[in-house]
C-alpha cells in the first residue's frame, strides 16, 4: 500500500478502533444490568426485583431499605448467625467484642423517671470529676432529661458520642443545694468482660467471664496472676451465660491452661482457610486442679474453651449443656457504616467433635432451642437428654463426648425445681429484692462507706427489723408469704439483697461472692475440687 492509500484509510482504522473501543465499555458497563449489547441477556434478578417494586410498589419506598431487606433475608436463609448489621446497630454489636466504646462511663438506671448513677466507671471521665453513684443526672446540654419519660436508647444517645467532644449535665445530688454543671469530655470506656476475680477459700480461685473481647486475654492474665499469689491451687472458671465473641481471645485463654503442643481447636470451611491451633508453653495455670462452668447460654468461644478442657482431659466441666454454636463468623464492612456477618468456617474440638446444633427448622425454632429443653425434661434431668451414637467421641484417657449440639458437662446440675424456692423466685423475678436494695442503698449512702467486700461482708448485715421492712414492701406489691419452704426462701431473700446492696456500692466485687454462696452449680464445684473429683 503507497503512502497516499495508507493516509486516507490510517484515520478509518482509528475511527474503527476507538469504535470498537467504545462498544466494548458500553458492553462491560451494562453487565450488571443484565443487558448486551451483542444480543446476549445476563439476568440480575435481585436488581430486577428492587427496581420493580421501587417503580411499583403501593407505597414509597426507597432503594436503602429494599437493599437492606434483600441483604438480611438472603443471610437469614442461609444459617442464624449469619447477619445483616445496619450503620445505627455496628457499634452496639461491636463495642463489646472490642472492648471498650466511647462516652463519659456511667453504669445508670432509669429509676422513677430520672437517670440514676448506679456507678461511675473506674477510672473514666465522670469518675474523675467526682461523679457519684446515686447522683441523679436531670439535664444534658441545657435540655431537661427528668420526668419527661425518657428510654435507655434515648440516654445513651444523648451520652455516648466521639472521644474528646463535650457534653455539659447537670446533676442533683441529696444533701447538696442546687444542681451540679459538669462539663464531661467523652473518652475511650473500657467494656470489661470480666466480672470477678477473688479466692473463695486459701487455696481455690475463681473468675467469671461474661464474653470474650480484644481484651479478655489482658484481664485473664492479670487475674491469674494475682490469684497465683495469693497461693491459689485451684481454679473454677465460670463461663455460664458467656455467648462468646472472638475466637482468638478463647484460644489466648485456653492456652493458659493447656501444656505446650495440646491441640486447642481447629477449624474448616470449604473457601475459609482451614486452620490448626495448639498451646504454646509457660501458660499462668497448666497444672492446677480446674472446673469449667456452663449453662445453656454458654456459646461459641466459650465452648471452644470447654471442649479444649474436656478434650484434653485437662479439667471438669460442670452445670448444663452449652447452647451449641459451632459455626465462624467474617465481617465485611460497607461505607456507609453497616456491616455483614458470614459464616466462613465450623470449629472442632480436639477430639473432632462439631458441636453445632441442628438449625434445618429455621432461626426461631433454632433459638427456641431453650424451650424446647424444658420440654423434654433435660432442664430438670440429663437422662433426657440423647445422643446419637454417631456423635461420640473418646479422649484420650478414654474419657466419652459427644458433639452434634453444645458441650455436655462432665458433672451435670439440674435446674432447681420452683417448688422448693417458689416464695423467693417469685419476689427475684418480679424485682422486688433489686428494688428494695436499690432503695435502701439510695437512702442510706453516707453509712454504707465500706472500701472492701471483706469489710462490707463483715461488718453490714441484714437486721431482723430491715427484713421485716422488706416482707412489708412485697405484701403492699400483693405478693402474700405463702410457702412450706418459706424458711428457706427468707435465708435466701437476705442473702441476695445484701448482694445487690454489695454490687451498688462495690460492683461485681460487692455481688458475686455473695450471690454464689446460694449457687447450687458453684457449690458443687467447690465440693468437688475438695474432694478431688476433677480429672
Amino acid at each position: 500500500m503507497d503512502k497516499n492509500k495508507l493516509k486516507i484509510y490510517l484515520p478509518l482504522v482509528y475511527a474503527g478502533i476507538l469504535l470498537a473501543g467504545i462498544l466494548l465499555g458500553l458492553e462491560l458497563s451494562k453487565v450488571g444490568n443484565g443487558t448486551s449489547l451483542f444480543g446476549r441477556h445476563r439476568q440480575d434478578k435481585i436488581n430486577e426485583v428492587i427496581n420493580y417494586v421501587k417503580q411499583n410498589y403501593v407505597d414509597t419506598i426507597g432503594r436503602n431499605q429494599l437493599e437492606e431487606k434483600a441483604i438480611t433475608g438472603m443471610l437469614q436463609s442461609l444459617d442464624p448467625h449469619s447477619v445483616y448489621i445496619t450503620s445505627s446497630e455496628f457499634h452496639d454489636a461491636n463495642d463489646p467484642l472490642l472492648g471498650g466504646f466511647e462516652g463519659i462511663g456511667v453504669q445508670f438506671r432509669l429509676e422513677r423517671d430520672s437517670i440514676t448513677v448506679i456507678n461511675p466507671v473506674s477510672g473514666g471521665p465522670s469518675e474523675k470529676l467526682g461523679i457519684k453513684a446515686g447522683d441523679r443526672i436531670v439535664k444534658i446540654d441545657g435540655k431537661n432529661v427528668a420526668s419527661v419519660k425518657i428510654t435507655n436508647n434515648d440516654v445513651l444517645r444523648k451520652l455516648k458520642g466521639k472521644k474528646g467532644t463535650k457534653v455539659n449535665v447537670s446533676i442533683f445530688r441529696k444533701g447538696v443545694k442546687g444542681l451540679l454543671d459538669y462539663t464531661i469530655i467523652r473518652d475511650v470506656i473500657p467494656i470489661y468482660s470480666l466480672d470477678v476475680s477473688y479466692m473463695v477459700e486459701p487455696s481455690i480461685g475463681y473468675i467469671r467471664l461474661n464474653n470474650f473481647s480484644a481484651t479478655t486475654h489482658d484481664e485473664m492474665t492479670k487475674a491469674l496472676t494475682e490469684l497465683n499469689s495469693k497461693g491459689m491451687k485451684k481454679l473454677i472458671l465460670d463461663l455460664r451465660g458467656n455467648g462468646g465473641g472472638r475466637l482468638q481471645a478463647a484460644i489466648d485463654v485456653a492456652d493458659e491452661f493447656l501444656p505446650d503442643r495440646k491441640l486447642i481447636v481447629y477449624t474448616k470451611g470449604i473457601h475459609h482457610e482451614n486452620e490448626t491451633v495448639f498451646a504454646t508453653a509457660g501458660g499462668l495455670f497448666e497444672s492446677g486442679e480446674l472446673v469449667v462452668l456452663i449453662d445453656e447460654w454458654s456459646a461459641s468461644a466459650s465452648e471452644i474453651v470447654a471442649g479444649a478442657i474436656q478434650d484434653n482431659d485437662r479439667g471438669t466441666i460442670i452445670g448444663r449443656r452449652s447452647f451449641g454454636k459451632g459455626l465462624v463468623q467474617q465481617e465485611l464492612d460497607f461505607k456507609d457504616g453497616s456491616a455483614v456477618r458470614v459464616t466462613v468456617a465450623r470449629y472442632y474440638t480436639p477430639t473432632g467433635r462439631c458441636i453445632q446444633k441442628s438449625y434445618k427448622n429455621g432461626s426461631e425454632d433454632y433459638y427456641n432451642d431453650y424451650y424446647h429443653r424444658i420440654l423434654s425434661g433435660e432442664m430438670g434431668n440429663p437422662d433426657s437428654i440423647h445422643f446419637a451414637d454417631s456423635l461420640k467421641f473418646k479422649t484420650p484417657k478414654g474419657k466419652i463426648v459427644y458433639g452434634g449440639g453444645g458441650i455436655m458437662p462432665d458433672i451435670y446440675v439440674p435446674v432447681g425445681k420452683d417448688t422448693l424456692y417458689k416464695y423467693f423466685n417469685l419476689l427475684a423475678n418480679k424485682g422486688l429484692i433489686y428494688q428494695y436494695a436499690f432503695d435502701y442503698t439510695d437512702k442510706n449512702r453516707r453509712i454504707l462507706n465500706y472500701r472492701s467486700f471483706d469489710e462490707f461482708n463483715r461488718k453490714f448485715q441484714i437486721t431482723n427489723p430491715m427484713f421485716s421492712d422488706f416482707i412489708n414492701s412485697t405484701l403492699k406489691s400483693g405478693i402474700k408469704r405463702e410457702d412450706k419452704n418459706i424458711a428457706a426462701s427468707d435465708a435466701r431473700i437476705k442473702v441476695l439483697i445484701k448482694a445487690y446492696i454489695g454490687r451498688n456500692i462495690l460492683d461485681n466485687p460487692g455481688f458475686y461472692p455473695l450471690l454464689n454462696s446460694i449457687d447450687e452449680t458453684f457449690l458443687k464445684a467447690v465440693s468437688a475440687l475438695k474432694t478431688g473429683k476433677p480429672s
